[in-house]
């Protein structure tokens, strides 16, 4: 099995973050993972569970959603069905996070007017699809829900110990066919395709799931929050021992005491939180002391 087993962190799985951490750089991986160095909070984050918070909790709340739907409903009734969740799920988790957010200087209530057109650009699409469901099949209420296809299910918990990786998906969308896992995403979209680092986290949950259900998993999808915008990746065995091959090389590399060189592109260490340390060679060397077992130590 793949596990860490150096660094404090014995018998601790890899992270499905790890592998993107480890495309974006290797070096704040290994400062975060092995010597216990922890980014500062960002108000960014915050803002950003806020949200994904909020997409989870409308999901969870989409039987009653659904099963509120009668003969006669136009789509705009089944949107607003949506839409009501969506604030009502929105306000709840503002309040949530009022404290952290007013560390920051965020207004809970201006989160929420800028936050709430985003959440319901998001479900006015999902009300669209039921109510193109109903109209099909002419099915209401609780039957509608029953036979509904496909239905999501959000923040699904994934690990293999055979594969030493552990993560939790944002989405699956169920069909009768089988799974398709939906990651979410805040923040800039690339021109075309997706991000490396949200390719190789969607193409790792595509083989945790196939693990999991006993079943192929074609396809999955990246949704870029920001854009509403929803891109493709189709999966092969290829993409599969790309995953396997990355799990291997982080893993050694976090069982191993060698801190990994500085990344090439040196604008990404603009607005590291962790920049000070990591170019601090006496603050490295004094953490590889601390956390090396003396066994090791020459």
């Amino acid at each position: 099995m793949n596990f860490i087993s150096r660094g404090g962190f014995a018998d601790v799985m890899l992270r499905v973050t790890d592998l993107s951490s480890y495309q974006y750089c290797a070096r704040k991986l290994y400062l975060e993972r092995v010597l216990g160095l922890r980014e500062p909070y960002k108000p960014a984050l915050a803002k950003g569970s806020v949200r994904h918070e909020t997409y989870e909790a409308v999901v969870l709340q989409e039987e009653l959603i659904v099963s509120q739907i009668s003969e006669g409903f136009t789509l705009a009734d089944v949107q607003s069905l949506y839409r009501k969740a969506c604030r009502d799920c929105l306000q709840k988790k503002v309040e949530s996070y009022k404290s952290r957010l007013a560390k920051f200087g965020v207004d809970g209530e201006e989160l929420f007017v800028k936050t709430l057109p985003l959440v319901i650009v998001e479900f006015d699409e999902r009300a669209a699809v039921v109510y193109g469901f109903m109209e099909r099949h002419e099915v209401y209420g609780k039957e509608l829900w029953k036979r509904l296809t496909p239905k999501i299910q959000t923040e699904i918990r994934v690990e293999s110990t055979s594969l030493g990786i552990r993560g939790i998906v944002d989405q699956i969308e169920v069909y009768e066919q089988g799974y398709v896992p939906v990651e979410l995403k805040t923040g800039k979209m690339p021109k075309e395709g997706v991000w490396p680092g949200h390719e190789i986290q969607i193409a790792t949950y595509a083989l945790l799931l196939q693990e999991k259900f006993q079943t192929t998993i074609k396809e999955g999808f990246v949704k870029y929050l920001d854009t509403n915008e929803r891109r493709h990746l189709a999966f092969n065995p290829f993409t599969h021992d790309e995953v396997r091959a990355l799990i291997t090389t982080v893993t050694s590399l976090l069982d191993s005491w060698e801190v990994p060189d500085f990344v090439e592109n040196r604008n990404k260490c603009s607005g590291c939180g962790l920049k000070q340390e990591c170019y601090n060679p006496l603050k490295i060397q004094a953490l590889l002391t601390e956390k090396r077992p003396s066994t090791t130590q020459e």
